[in-house]
């Protein structure tokens, strides 16, 4: 194995006709071994580690998934991208799948392994933002946001009040407690924090679920960290809605940004698909706005919900049978 290779795998979805699995290949990554401290500049160094790498562009990349063997190229920032069909029946839950970086003679450089998750057909499925919805980020401000980056780990990063408590009781909604409804979390960060994001959520005892991330950023674009245009993010969504078109879909997202016009836009062409939008009001400036476009939410028959702590959108689930 090529040591200053490595091979990055992010938890996937989908079911036996259309998996998807991403990741990313790096010719040099920084060590980024979390240390939870309560230094500053230890806190800093890390971050900064993560966004100091080199994308390995168009190497060959192969997926191993039980008995099947799928071949592609990374793109030029080292991003790859699987979809495909299984070749058997595959269960409901979580699946392992191995990717390797190929060289032209062949020779396998390093390779990753993650997951992906098949949920059952008939459960709920949750896509939620992760930025001021369920973790305190600030994100409109960007000096707030890069403060609570810097300046907090993993393990100090508060999420809201009761969140956890909602998800875990969503993810258990009208199911059993070995086949969890699943989650996506449709961040504007980029895949530099994925494993920041996947820590902070078990420590904090978030559903695991697939992340959808933004492309990668480097250590100069660090300013600009969690900025993404509104479509890419109707885009990621999208994609979801289309791998699971016989799935109920609820969405969670906050009106510090753009969630309201991109859940709308969704609710208004898919409204069979969806049943219910929650958003938390971060910002009472926008509550105006906000409820004009849940107004249409609600005028397509789909459950909407404006909240400003958790245990409203609770009372809201338990409401609508949600939850019990």
């Amino acid at each position: 194995m090529n040591k200053s290779v490595s091979v990055k795998v992010y938890h996937g979805y989908g079911h036996a006709h259309n998996l998807v699995v991403y990741g990313h290949v790096f010719k040099r990554k920084a060590k980024t071994r979390q240390v939870y401290s309560n230094n500053i500049v230890v806190n800093i160094v890390h971050l900064l580690k993560l966004f100091i790498l080199k994308p390995y562009a168009f190497v060959d990349v192969r997926l191993q998934f039980f008995d099947q063997t799928i071949y592609n190229k990374t793109e030029r920032d080292g991003f790859f991208k699987f979809e495909w069909k299984a070749g058997r029946e595959i269960p409901a839950g979580w699946h392992y799948v191995k990717v390797e970086a190929v060289d032209t003679a062949g020779k396998v450089l390093n390779a990753g392994e993650g997951k992906v998750y098949v949920p059952h057909l008939t459960q709920y499925a949750f896509i939620s933002d992760v930025d001021d919805t369920v973790m305190v980020s600030h994100s409109a401000t960007i000096g707030r946001r890069l403060r609570e980056l810097f300046i907090k780990n993993p393990h100090t990063r508060k999420t809201f009040p009761e969140a956890a408590s909602h998800y875990q009781q969503l993810a258990l909604s009208h199911t059993e407690p070995e086949q969890p409804n699943p989650f996506f979390y449709v961040s504007s960060s980029e895949w530099n924090l994925y494993d920041y994001l996947i820590e902070t959520f078990r420590f904090n005892k978030l559903p695991d679920g697939a992340f959808l991330l933004n492309t990668l950023k480097k250590w100069k674009d660090l300013i600009k960290t969690g900025k993404t245009g509104h479509e890419g993010k109707l885009l990621r969504v999208m994609r979801i809605l289309d791998a699971f078109p016989n799935q109920k879909f609820v969405f969670f997202g906050d009106n510090s940004q753009q969630d309201p016009e991109i859940y709308s836009t969704i609710v208004e062409k898919y409204p069979q698909n969806i049943e219910a939008v929650y958003i938390r009001n971060i910002r009472p400036e926008k509550e105006a706005e906000t409820k004009r476009l849940l107004k249409k939410v609600a005028d397509k028959n789909v459950s909407a919900c404006l909240f400003n702590e958790s245990k409203e959108a609770i009372e809201h689930s338990r409401l609508i049978g949600l939850i019990q």
